[in-house]
């Protein structure tokens, strides 16, 4: 009995059908086969958004056979172009996505196809290759005009010709030292704590910058700083960095969220010269992933009205170190922790409370008064946490695999936990 023929729109239904699992397996690849979009968990969720916004809206084209010209490009898509403007990273890059895009989605189109006789077959084949190559040069033309104006008035802005003396500097090549001093009015001797500030709530732009200016004007005054630079990463997101006192004296600890402010914000560790102003950069960028993923992983972390979290490297510095790869982490947190490791809220308070123990050096007392518990409370959620370890109180005898995987469990959430 011959297969019944389906139509563009039945297939495209089937695809729509699957467009989650086509939309993780598009981020996937475009992150693994392009490095510059591999990016921070903040700007990964706006390239899923417009993929996700661009599949259906391919779909939606290609099976009603609706008119090219009055294609228009999603409202996440232009949004990831203009942001992609503002960070330096090339158009080619944008495109070349686009590209993967549209052959990883013919392909999905294609299986679908598959088992229908070569007559049949044919004719929607060359509709999908037609109808998709039209989408894809529609929009690549209306993402590019955006991403072209963006990086024409960013790069005209003095925040944009910060960034770009900014980015030359964290390059690592090398650079005119006076003249990049000269361009950003900051000294690049002596020692540099450097900060990433994103919102911890929906703000206005301007609302934005005299929030950044707030949280540097406190910082500077907090640390005694001999000068601060704030460079825009993009319109949702600033850098900043500090040039502490040469004489010593500063305490990063101290740099906590002003009064009212509604910035999150990661930091890195001081660092020496030019060096230390990328080192700590960089270490701000890891802290910002793991606050980000705290953040986002549980409703838990969420608070009505928002609440400043400000994270420093020297408090997660094991877990910075591991969270490069997620999956990796997630091995040795349920591996070490065995039992332990579970996502649920018994879990997580003896998980808490063993690493309070842990961490005051096994001493029930410091814990109970660390905690506001009673010490027998404290020895009974011990045993209990240590109970649902792979080998029970063996694998505290030395507690490093434990203590690390105790941190990263507190700071990467139900991204590592069963």
């Amino acid at each position: 009995m011959p297969t019944e023929q389906p139509s563009v729109a039945e297939v495209t239904d089937r695809l729509m059908e699957v467009r989650d699992e086509l939309v993780a397996g598009l981020t996937r690849v475009t992150r693994a086969q392009i490095s510059v979009l591999d990016h921070d968990t903040a700007l990964r969720s706006l390239l899923e958004a417009s993929i996700a916004e661009n599949v259906v809206s391919a779909l939606h084209f290609i099976g009603h056979g609706l008119d090219a010209d009055d294609l228009e490009a999603p409202t996440s898509a232009l949004a990831y172009a203009r942001v992609l403007a503002q960070r330096d990273v090339p158009l080619s890059a944008l495109i070349r996505a686009y590209r993967i895009g549209h052959s990883l989605v013919l392909d999905r189109a294609f299986e679908e196809l598959a088992d229908l006789p070569p007559e049949g077959r044919l004719p929607l084949v060359l509709i999908f290759v037609r109808r998709s190559a039209q989408f894809i040069d529609q929009i690549c033309e209306q993402v590019g005009r955006a991403y072209e104006r963006e990086r024409e008035r960013w790069v005209a802005s003095r925040s944009g010709v910060r960034q770009q003396w900014v980015n030359e500097l964290l390059a690592g090549a090398p650079v005119d030292r006076a003249a990049a001093e000269q361009a950003l009015r900051y000294p690049l001797d002596g020692p540099h704590l450097a900060c990433t500030l994103w919102p911890a709530a929906d703000m206005s732009s301007f609302d934005l910058v005299t929030a950044v200016e707030d949280a540097r004007a406190s910082a500077t005054a907090a640390l005694r700083a001999r000068a601060a630079l704030v460079v825009p990463t993009d319109e949702r997101e600033a850098r900043l960095w500090l040039a502490l006192p040469t004489s010593g004296g500063a305490r990063p600890e101290r740099l906590t969220p002003p009064d009212g402010t509604l910035l999150h914000a990661s930091v890195g560790r001081p660092g020496i010269g030019l060096e230390g102003f990328r080192t700590s950069a960089r270490q701000a960028a890891q802290v910002k992933e793991i606050l980000t993923a705290r953040l986002g992983s549980t409703g838990k972390e969420r608070s009505h009205p928002p609440v400043a979290q400000w994270l420093h490297y020297a408090d997660v510095a094991p877990v910075a170190l591991m969270a490069g790869d997620r999956a990796a982490v997630r091995d040795f947190v349920r591996t070490t922790l065995g039992e332990l490791s579970r996502d649920d809220e018994r879990e997580a308070t003896l998980r808490e409370t063993l690493h309070t123990f842990l961490r005051h050096h096994r001493s029930y007392a410091a814990a109970a008064r660390d905690m506001n518990l009673h010490r027998n409370s404290v020895q009974y959620r011990v045993q209990q946490a240590t109970a649902l370890l792979p080998h029970g109180p063996d694998d505290l005898v030395d507690d490093f695999d434990v203590r690390a995987a105790l941190l990263a469990a507190r700071w990467l959430g139900d991204t590592v936990l069963r």
